[in-house]
């Protein structure tokens, strides 16, 4: 496993897995199975409604907590300085844990200045190790670094070979913020994994499409988080730390780049809308992988 130093020292996989989706039935045991073929870092939320699972199976699983790197977001309903607090808590006691290896705010909505007060609070007092963001374009970025105590040492966006986010990382970089992505396959949009020039560079270090695209990701100094239900998709996932793309293959990876989101923008008013609305829903449903997609 490879890990990279966040900007207040802190060292973290560089590859973890992620439970965006995954149901309160399959959660447990998926996470069981991820650390049990070697995942150190697990990535939750509180708007992913499974948080008491991943718990249990941090819980059970015999790997020391030191060793797992945990993280958690902070959702929208939750923003404000109190509310922020005491959900950070609420969740900590959901994951059956003292502390947090990083927490971040989910989307740049709502009040995030006074969710982002309650994090340095948090930090300083050693209930987190690192705290961040997700999903905050360069702006939001810029704004957040430039006005608050601490800077964000994470940012969580969509990163993938069809929206390779080379802007908004130099921004990152200048700011020594690292960038994770979500959905580092993209979800598959595009036919990703069909995609000849992936494949092509696949079969010259036989390795699938899925293995190329994290590589990618990983030589590029991008944190990356796939999820699966699979064990042995993710054992697939991991097994990536053996072979080195050549600079050539880079550049052909790199040429792949549309520059537009397989998804949406958060600059979109309607999608801004959509996502207030999301709020309300998920309040009632406490649910995430049923819902509909507006993009």
């Amino acid at each position: 496993m490879d890990y990279i130093t966040l900007s207040n020292g802190v060292k973290m996989p560089q590859l973890g897995y992620g439970v965006f989706q995954v149901t309160q039935e399959e959660c447990e045991r998926c996470v069981l199975d991820a650390l049990k073929v070697g995942y150190r870092a697990i990535d939750t939320a509180q708007s992913y409604y499974n948080e008491e699972q991943v718990g249990a199976a941090i819980e059970k699983n015999g790997v020391d907590r030191k060793d797992i790197f945990l993280t958690t977001k902070v959702w929208i309903e939750h923003y404000g300085y109190e509310k922020a607090k005491a959900s950070v808590l609420d969740s900590m006691e959901k994951l059956r844990t003292d502390y947090l290896d990083l927490c971040l705010l989910h989307q740049p909505y709502s009040d995030y200045y006074g969710a982002w007060r309650a994090l340095e609070e948090l930090y300083e007092e050693g209930k987190i190790r690192a705290i961040g963001v997700s999903n905050f374009y360069p702006d939001r970025l810029v704004d957040i670094c430039s006005f608050s105590r601490i800077k964000p040492m994470v940012n969580q966006v969509e990163v993938h070979p069809f929206y390779q986010q080379e802007e908004a990382k130099k921004w990152m970089d200048k700011y020594s913020v690292q960038i994770e992505a979500w959905a580092p396959f993209g979800e598959g949009r595009g036919n990703m994994f069909q995609n000849p020039v992936l494949n092509e560079i696949g079969k010259k270090y036989g390795k699938s499409a899925a293995q190329v695209i994290l590589r990618w990701h990983l030589q590029r100094g991008v944190v990356v988080i796939p999820k699966s239900t699979h064990i042995e998709r993710m054992q697939e996932n991991l097994n990536v730390f053996d072979f080195a793309l050549s600079a050539e293959d880079m550049a052909r990876i790199a040429a792949l780049d549309t520059k537009m989101s397989a998804f949406f923008s958060h600059y979109d008013p309607a999608k801004v809308e959509w996502f207030a609305n999301m709020v309300e829903e998920r309040k009632k449903s406490h649910d995430c992988t049923k819902e509909k997609k507006a993009w």
